[in-house]
């Protein structure tokens, strides 16, 4: 039996989760869930036992110096609340943390016992992949769930996928067994340019979970940051020729696939989205804090998050990384590649993926993706995220 002392009775709760790894390209959907828990001042209530689910021969514990007494910090999974005020006030629960090497089932179990202790209404899991789309064209993300109901009530995709996972599936499928409604947002990474941060990747998926769960998201620097990263890839590629032809190749085929839809319910989307930003709205109670019935805040002990804030200058590409990514939905190992002059920044490389590193510092595995809606298998030929999401 879970018992969480100190957290008071949550008001319509969502889980939001990601996990950096396998299925964490770009470090996207992590830097979404850390820029939740900065912008709202998450509290830390939780934390799995990090003997339980790591190898630290792969995800090795850091030492760093608190006031001159050395200090271990382990990698693990922790839990944050935050109340988001408004007309309609609500509570989310944040998981982050790093993908587990072992003991999976007991892993999801445990976050599924979190989520009945605190009534989580739904666990909304978060991810990105590598896939063929262009840098200039905005960033896909679909929205899977393995619930037929559910894709019918809330406009989701049905996953049909079949091949290997990584812990966003089987945590998604984990709930779906124990009946609690959960749904995957993937964000398609280019994956010439799969190097940490991405933040336009970052600002899609936050931008799609407030569709997903109605809620406006205070967004700070992303949207700058996210139009510095791809100017940053607009001048290199417009430095090399070949990157720049392979680029304009993914750019028609894209605009090709998008056309009908440019009419449709994305210009909806996008509209309906611009008025709730007009309008305004906001925390209602003071970041990180919960209200009482007497008005008083009820704080947690606090986990400041880190993270990047901005992204750096990207690094010229390669003259000979030409070759097109290959169409079998399997990972290819990124070649090492020497840093630029400033030492920052993007590598862009014209047709090349790699697989992340438990840590997700190098771009992270190439997801098995789809070229059709109904059998997401090859996501090497796909240019949609509705058609390129994992699980």
């Amino acid at each position: 039996m879970i018992e969480l002392e100190g957290v008071p009775e949550l008001i319509d709760p969502v889980m939001v989760a990601a996990f950096e790894g396998w299925n964490d390209a770009g470090d996207a959907a992590s830097t979404a869930v850390a820029h939740l828990d900065r912008e709202w001042k998450g509290e830390v209530f939780a934390a799995l036992d990090a003997e339980d689910y790591y190898d630290f021969q792969v995800n090795r514990p850091t030492v760093w110096l608190d006031g001159g007494v050395r200090k271990i910090t382990w990698p693990t999974t922790r839990l944050s609340v935050v109340r988001v005020g408004g007309e309609k006030p609500r509570d989310l629960v944040l998981v982050r943390g790093i993908e587990p090497s072992m003991r999976w089932r007991s892993f999801c179990n445990e976050l599924l016992g979190f989520a009945h202790e605190l009534g989580v209404e739904l666990v909304v899991i978060m991810g990105a992949l590598l896939g063929d789309t262009p840098h200039t064209r905005p960033v896909p993300v679909s929205g899977v769930t393995s619930d037929a109901d559910l894709a019918r009530t809330m406009d989701l995709e049905e996953t049909k996928y079949e091949g290997p996972t990584g812990i966003v599936g089987i945590l998604q499928e984990a709930c779906t067994h124990a009946g609690v409604p959960a749904v995957s947002l993937w964000a398609a990474v280019p994956h010439y340019v799969s190097q940490p941060p991405n933040p336009k990747a970052t600002l899609a998926l936050l931008n799609r979970l407030e569709d997903l769960i109605d809620l406006r998201i205070p967004l700070g620097e992303l949207p700058e940051d996210a139009r510095a990263w791809q100017l940053g890839v607009d001048q290199l590629a417009a430095e090399d020729s070949e990157v720049a032809e392979y680029v304009q190749t993914l750019e028609e085929a894209r605009d090709t696939a998008e056309l009908p839809e440019a009419s449709g319910e994305a210009i909806a989307r996008e509209f309906e989205r611009y008025l709730r930003r007009r309008d305004g709205g906001g925390p209602a109670t003071g970041a990180g804090s919960h209200a009482t019935e007497s008005g008083e805040p009820t704080s947690y002990l606090r986990d400041t998050p880190g993270g990047r804030t901005r992204p750096p200058m990207a690094q010229r590409p390669e003259s000979d990384t030409g070759q097109d990514a290959g169409n079998d939905g399997e990972s290819r190992q990124e070649p090492e590649t020497d840093e630029a002059a400033d030492g920052t920044g993007p590598d862009v490389r014209a047709g090349e993926s790699g697989p992340q590193d438990s840590k997700g510092s190098s771009g992270a595995a190439k997801a098995p993706g789809s070229p059709d809606s109904s059998d997401p298998s090859d996501s090497s030929r796909s240019s949609d995220a509705s058609d390129s999401s994992e699980d």
